[in-house]
């Protein structure tokens, strides 16, 4: 039995309760199931700075650290990994792994044991898409523990996050209307003038998935109809997750979406779909395994789902923005869809809302436009927005203050002291979406979720041309990189509470990019 001792909060650990939901029920005190303990690092993440790899200098002047270099200077302190193994023994649970690089130690027991560990109460609760453990309040650890766990995930598994993909039109012949108005991947590079003559051969492009999967055949397919062979494409399963292909109207979309855009954009480089559960454990670890991954190696990582902050946890976000700081200092590029339901991220209150993870100041938040094309130009280009539940997100976090990077840009409204979202944009607007192929069917699809991976894509190529990877964009874009010509500056538009204009704004950050430009910019 442990010890009693005095308990301290884990700090941002508080959660609310579901809208909508009512509880139905305790759980079963022998219920059993796994969470992940995140630990302190062993050095400040602030210390990262030395690198240069959160400046505005070109990549080959930064200093990037092996993963190995950063899980010895940044990783957990083996010192707090036994602590936290001498805790589990006293509270009844077992250490499944544990590692260092990820600073995360898995444990496995039951509800009862869990309850106690952390001081919680966990029941069972009923809303509109199904039942879920869940908790309400603050978790708590013995004193000894205070600033060494960081934050407990997997003890509520409600749904998460959402894909931020929408349908434009499925048929197993999509109409010619529906053809002319929407692209290929290939024809968007070209309007986007992606740069020629690369096809991202050496290079890895990570997925997060929370949900759905692909086959095989689907994908040879496609790519054969582009005239492309099929990409290289692995699937890696975290938390009990696996590719799991089910039916063309649910997160198979999401999946087959994110991996035919970044294929076809960079044929040649390895695509490696991590897979988790749609909870805040299962949706952090896949992202931590694809960063610190030291078999596949990923140089950019493509996310596609996400939620307003107000459904996070602190904790939550404070551990993925440190996730994507390790993916900074390491030189991985984390590319985030910014949300497909307008300036209010689908919440009902009546104010402005931005979407998480794009949110993170670590990450390269990317937003939606409509684009109409005449041949293989663009004739006009404007803010995705076809209703309150169909534009780009974007706006002014209520988490993360404005960072360094953004202080010479204009930020609107009241709330200017955030971070500002999105930083890029691209083609989004269902009708103008991107023909795909999912389950046997052809489909047009758009989304934020589409941007993703078309930056993914092109950030491949770029880092298939330059000597160093591009790592963390952002201080480029918004430094040394702005007022050039490397974007299609989208002036036209609004995303319900904000309105595009000349340079930087809420709804399509700097614009859609003109890639050979920018490579060029960087040094390629």
């Amino acid at each position: 039995m442990p010890t009693q001792s005095k308990r301290v909060a884990i700090r941002g650990s508080q959660r609310a309760p579901v809208e909508g939901a009512r509880a139905i029920g305790a759980i079963p005190d022998s219920e059993r199931f796994e969470v992940t303990v995140r630990l302190r690092p062993r050095n400040p993440l602030e210390q990262l700075a030395a690198s240069k790899v959160a400046d505005d200098v070109p990549p080959h002047q930064r200093r990037y650290l092996t993963r190995k270099e950063f899980a010895e200077l940044h990783g957990a302190d083996p010192a707090d990994v036994k602590k936290i193994t001498a805790f589990a023994k006293d509270h009844g649970l077992k250490v499944v792994q544990s590692n260092v690089d990820r600073r995360s130690v898995t444990l496995s027991g039951s509800a009862a044991a869990f309850s106690a560990a952390f001081g919680i109460q966990l029941q069972r609760y009923e809303h509109a898409e199904g039942t879920f453990r869940g908790r309400t309040g603050e978790l708590s650890v013995p004193a000894d523990l205070e600033g060494i766990v960081e934050g407990v995930f997997g003890l509520d598994d409600r749904p998460q996050a959402r894909p931020h993909y929408q349908v434009h039109q499925s048929s197993p012949q999509v109409t010619a209307a529906a053809k002319a108005s929407s692209f290929t991947a290939l024809q968007l590079a070209s309007l986007y003038h992606f740069p020629a003559n690369l096809d991202g051969k050496g290079q890895t492009i990570a997925i997060v998935e929370l949900g759905g999967g692909y086959r095989n055949a689907d994908l040879k397919a496609y790519f054969s109809g582009l005239g492309l062979p099929t990409p290289k494409v692995k699937a890696v399963g975290v938390d009990g997750g696996r590719n799991k292909p089910s039916t063309a109207n649910g997160a198979d979309g999401e999946v087959m979406l994110d991996i035919e855009v970044a294929g076809a954009i960079a044929p040649k480089a390895k695509i490696v779909v991590y897979f988790a559960p749609n909870t805040d454990r299962g949706f952090l670890d896949a992202i931590t395994q694809a960063i610190h991954d030291p078999v596949n190696k990923p140089s950019v990582i493509s996310i596609s789902w996400g939620g307003p902050e107000s459904s996070w946890t602190g904790q939550s976000m404070t551990q993925y923005d440190q996730a994507f700081q390790a993916a900074a200092a390491v030189g991985v590029t984390i590319c985030v869809a910014a949300g497909d339901n307008g300036s209010a991220d689908g919440v009902k209150d009546g104010k402005a809302h931005v979407d998480f993870p794009a949110s993170s100041p670590y990450a390269l938040g990317c937003g939606g436009t409509k684009l109409l094309a005449s041949g293989m130009t663009i004739s006009a280009e404007t803010v995705w927005n076809e209703g309150p539940d169909s534009a780009t997100g974007g706006g002014v976090s209520g988490t993360f203050q404005r960072p360094v990077y953004q202080n010479k840009v204009h930020l609107p409204g009241a709330a200017n002291h955030g971070r500002g979202v999105p930083d890029v944009a691209g083609d989004a607007d269902p009708a103008t979406g991107y023909q795909v192929r999912v389950d046997g069917q052809n489909f047009v699809i758009g989304g934020t979720s589409a941007v993703a991976p078309l930056w993914a894509g092109l950030i491949a190529l770029f880092n298939q041309k330059l000597s160093t990877p591009v790592g963390f964009l952002n201080p480029l874009i918004y430094g040394s990189l702005a007022g050039k010509g490397l974007f299609h500056d989208v002036t036209s538009g609004n995303n319900g509470a904000f309105s595009a204009g000349q340079g930087w704004d809420a709804c399509t950050g700097w614009g859609s990019p003109v890639g050979a430009k920018i490579l060029s910019a960087l040094g390629g």
